[in-house]
């Protein structure tokens, strides 16, 4: 079976590489590999079209290829919360919280990941074309194998871009290189308190799978709790997932990423996150209506998400 995900070098959806490469797909009767498609519409897209069984991206962007949730299902989460940063360039000399310092920058931001900041910024009180707040994909991230958090990290330390919206690796890479300033980390308070629901890391599947081959996802959400479970028990064995596949600058930060990760690793999908995160997709324009959390969530997979 094959995975997609549109993050590699990243602790964004770190479980599931972990889950590949530390056997925990194996231990439960499945060969998966995994391939990198970005931006992560594409994934979907990718999962859709049959090329793939599984995406581990963000939950909101299901809807860029299954309209109305019509063919695709979440089954587990990788972690809880909208785990992306904003980080700014270190000369501009942000303080920790000030959203308005985006006022008048150019910030990076990939595809469906840019609507969190859009409508993060919103709450604030902060108007995208009044401000002359910039929100674009990174120069660079274009073609097969980008990644997007470490290209936007090398765009901010070229000055191409102001500041950028993406996950750990990058927002780690930028600060200890002395050229980002942390600004917003979400999934620790920073931010409008309903941010935290926009998405989540989770893993989808489509109607199709659940209904031809129940038993390997059920499989698969086995094998998520599973990698949680060991990552808990020691972090470093990142080390050992990512050993084949991050550059060693990157290698050297994964396990102190992951051991921050580690609060809000629970397979969980809960009704209240549901209804929060459409909520921020009819506010964005991506959804109508609000689905019922069946349609949404494959629920005969609840009972094994807590092992």
């Amino acid at each position: 079976m094959k995975l997609v995900l549109p993050d590699l070098i990243s602790n964004s959806y770190f479980p599931a590489i972990a889950a590949v490469e530390l056997g925990c797909f194996a231990a439960e009767g499945l060969d998966m590999t995994f391939e990198l498609v970005t931006p992560v519409d594409k994934s979907y897209e990718v999962m859709r079209d049959g090329g793939a069984d599984f995406v581990a991206g963000s939950a909101h962007s299901a809807l860029s290829a299954f309209p109305d949730w019509n063919g695709v299902k979440l089954i587990a989460a990788q972690g809880q919360g909208m785990y992306w940063f904003l980080i700014m360039r270190a000369d501009i000399n942000a303080a920790r919280g000030d959203i308005s310092v985006v006022k008048g920058r150019k910030i990076g931001a990939a595809p469906w990941v840019e609507l969190g900041l859009r409508r993060l910024l919103q709450e604030a009180g902060i108007d995208v074309e009044r401000d002359k707040v910039e929100i674009a994909p990174v120069p660079g991230f274009v073609g097969a194998g980008v990644n997007f958090g470490v290209t936007a990290a090398k765009a901010l330390e070229d000055g191409k871009i102001d500041g950028f919206w993406a996950n750990g690796m990058g927002a780690e890479v930028a600060i200890k290189r002395g050229v980002g300033t942390m600004v917003l980390d979400i999934r620790r308070g920073d931010g409008p308190k309903s941010c935290f629901d926009y998405t989540m890391a989770s893993i989808a599947t489509t109607d199709r799978l659940i209904a031809e081959q129940p038993e390997a996802v059920a499989a698969a959400v086995r094998a998520i709790v599973r990698v949680h479970k060991l990552l808990r028990e020691d972090p470093k064995r990142a080390e050992q997932a990512a050993a084949k596949h991050f550059p060693p600058s990157e290698l050297a930060l994964i396990s102190e990423l992951i051991r921050r990760d580690l609060p809000y690793y629970d397979a969980t999908i809960a009704p209240g996150f549901v209804d929060n995160m459409q909520q921020f997709l009819i506010e964005v324009g991506k959804l109508d209506k609000k689905a019922p959390y069946e349609k949404v969530v494959a629920t005969q997979f609840a009972p094994l998400w807590q092992g």
